[in-house]
């Protein structure tokens, strides 16, 4: 599975032969399967099924026609459906480009005029529910169509990194939108000040952010339930509907996550649009997410019907209060001492609103406020008392309501905050660090037994998994592997954990590995003939990849005639890296790039946890060493290469 995008002169030249051939069927042959997997997406971030090109005699090119509805459908080896390239309107010209996954179709791209250019993409099943307009046609998103909650924050996260302003626009409510809503005026003038200042102020937040890099990618959207908030409380002629203090997490690399800011996003028809840019939460002093946004504030009802509709003078008195507190917690200089008394006061303020909630939601979406500005203020060095706020909080809660769910999110973030804490305190005893890790291990294993359905179990166990199998107790790694496989199997998880288990379980098995290389040739492992091969997984953000960059050129330049070949599976997440990093090093081995990271295919295809990861393969193309070192391949080489 790879994504990319198919060059102009192949869609003007295949889409001309194929819409041809649909008119001559009877005529001619159908097109080979390797003219048709010319094609690619226009839009980038497509997972699809690509077949290898020794696969391609086991692949078949069909007719379909139904009705008016003719074209090429493209089969795999298996007989599952590849590709569809249709003429939908009965006029001899393809206008549909579809594209499947293990027989699912995941995206289609789509000319409505007829002029064999794209207009429109849409993502489908597994591959999502985005549906994009290309106004001007040049392969860009001009206005979205669908676009869920989710979505919108990655296409924000995804435009802020890439400087892309019309992108971000695109996601950004305008006035249009707020029309569409029937806002009334006051509260459609607040909105499009912030949505303005957004658009300023998302290129400063980008220079200033260690965490906004080409390199760092959208996990997943945080968010509690999205919010009604009715026409008859006259902010608009018609129900809204808002997520509140929505979060994005980030992966960062080498397993480590960050958390964004999305703030108050709303939905327009069948699109999601954002109010302001994304804030990383990141820095000795980060910025903690707000009460609420300008629709709520902070999703408190009014206690008496004077003053702003919504909210009481005493919830008014509340947010007032915690503008100025958190005021002070993103001041840079702000001294330890006040922090501490700022944190004590913004606990009371959210306790205070809590009991003003009116409902059960909107109570725990201001207890997990309360509960992730502990945390994150622990984690980040800035507030470490936060530990004994965090369990504080669950003891009251485990006494107070047993039974529920936000039990496990309170545990969650304590067992971490309290790691990040304690390791920092024992960083120069490494007696008393062996301590910290072990009482760590031991609150994750007894959190995954007590909270096995909790949205943070997943996490946990492969957290789990990764220490054990970098300690070297393998039989525990592969246990927690396959529980997370068999609980959690369909989360990103469970899917790194399936990955792992193939990897540790790889001695003695063919190599199955194959990508684009940097001119998007395909490379395969198993097509380089009779030759010892060196795999390296590597990063060039990751110094250590660099310590065994010299000897391995002098293998390569002393062996390469004898039989051995090495192919670089680069995980960085920008490609413009590469390049050059591989000329500083004088690296002449092929590479495998694939965008993303350790979240690429082939990165979660085995389950790749450090940098570098070596693969030793021997002339029949059995992996004889799933975890080698420079030193391994020197003492085994010369036998190999017989």
């Amino acid at each position: 599975m790879v994504s990319h995008t198919s060059p102009n002169w192949a869609w003007a030249f295949l889409g001309f032969y194929l819409g041809f051939m649909v008119q001559a069927v009877i005529a001619a042959p159908p097109p080979s399967v390797k003219d048709t997997m010319v094609f690619a997406p226009k839009q980038k971030d497509v997972e699809y099924e690509i077949p290898k090109p020794d696969e391609y005699a086991k692949c078949k090119v069909e007719l379909e026609k139904k009705g008016k509805v003719s074209g090429w459908v493209v089969l795999g080896p298996a007989g599952q459906i590849l590709r569809k390239f249709l003429d939908t309107d009965g006029d001899n010209k393809l206008d549909q480009w579809r594209y499947f996954n293990h027989g699912i179709e995941v995206y289609r791209d789509i000319d409505t005029n007829d002029n064999d250019k794209v207009d429109q993409s849409r993502w489908l099943n597994l591959g999502g529910s985005r549906y994009g307009i290309d106004k001007n046609e040049d392969g860009r998103i001009d206005e979205w169509r669908i676009l869920s909650a989710s979505e919108a924050s990655k296409e924000a996260i995804r435009a802020v990194i890439a400087g892309d302003d019309a992108a971000f626009q695109a996601v950004l409510i305008n006035s249009d939108d707020l029309a569409k809503l029937n806002m009334s005026k006051e509260v459609s003038q607040k909105i499009l000040e912030s949505a303005s200042e957004a658009l300023k102020n998302s290129k400063a937040i980008k220079s200033k952010s260690k965490v906004l890099v080409p390199q760092t990618r959208w996990s997943r959207f945080d968010a509690n339930l999205p919010s009604l908030i009715p026409a008859d409380d006259e902010k608009a002629s018609s129900d809204l509907f808002v997520y509140e203090n929505a979060m994005a997490i980030l992966e960062t690399g080498n397993e480590r996550f960050a958390a964004v800011q999305i703030g108050e996003i709303i939905r327009v028809g069948e699109v999601w649009k954002l109010t302001q840019a994304p804030v990383p939460m990141e820095g000795d002093k980060p910025e903690i997410v707000s009460a609420g946004g300008i629709l709520m504030q902070p999703l408190i009802a009014a206690a008496n019907n004077a003053g702003p509709v919504g909210v009481s003078k005493e919830a008014e008195k509340i947010l007032a209060e915690l503008s100025e507190i958190e005021k002070d917690l993103s001041d840079p200089k702000a001294d330890p001492k006040k922090i501490k008394v700022a944190m004590s006061q913004r606990r009371d303020l959210l306790k205070q609103a809590q009991k003003l909630a009116e409902t059960n939601d909107e109570r725990d979406l201001l207890f997990k406020q309360l509960i992730d500005g502990f945390a994150l203020a622990a984690q980040m060095g800035t507030f470490p008392e936060g530990v004994t706020d965090l369990k504080t909080e669950e003891t009251d809660l485990r006494k107070k309501d047993p039974k529920s769910n936000l039990i496990s999110y309170v545990s969650y973030r304590r067992i971490q905050a309290s790691y990040y804490v304690d390791m920092k305190a024992a960083v120069q005893d490494k007696d008393k660090a062996a301590d910290v890790q072990k009482e760590w291990v031991k609150n994750l294993e007894e959190f995954a037994t007590e909270f096995p359905n909790s949205d943070d179990a997943a996490d946990a166990m492969l957290l789990l998994a990764h220490h054990e199998e970098l300690s070297g107790r393998m039989k525990e790694a592969e246990g927690w592997y396959q529980k997370l496989v068999q609980t959690k199997g369909k989360t990103e998880a469970g899917q790194r954990a399936a990955g792992a288990l193939h990897r540790i379980n790889l001695k003695g098995q063919k190599i199955r590995l194959s990508g684009p290389g940097l001119d998007g040739a395909p490379i395969d492992v198993s097509k380089l003939g009779a030759k010892a091969v060196l795999v390296v997984f590597w990063a060039s953000e990751y110094k250590v990849c660099e310590e065994d960059l010299p000897s391995l050129r002098a293998l390569y330049n002393e062996n390469r005639k004898k039989g051995l070949e090495i192919v670089g599976v680069s995980l960085d997440g920008d490609v413009k890296n590469v390049k050059p990093y591989l000329t500083k090093h004088q690296i002449s081995w092929p590479q495998i790039y694939q965008p993303n990271g350790l979240s690429s295919p082939n990165a979660i295809q085995f389950g790749v946890i450090s940098l570098p990861t070596m693969f030793l393969v021997n002339r029949e193309g059995i992996v004889v060493s799933r975890n080698a070192t420079v030193q391994e391949v020197k003492n085994t080489l010369s036998a190999l290469l017989k």
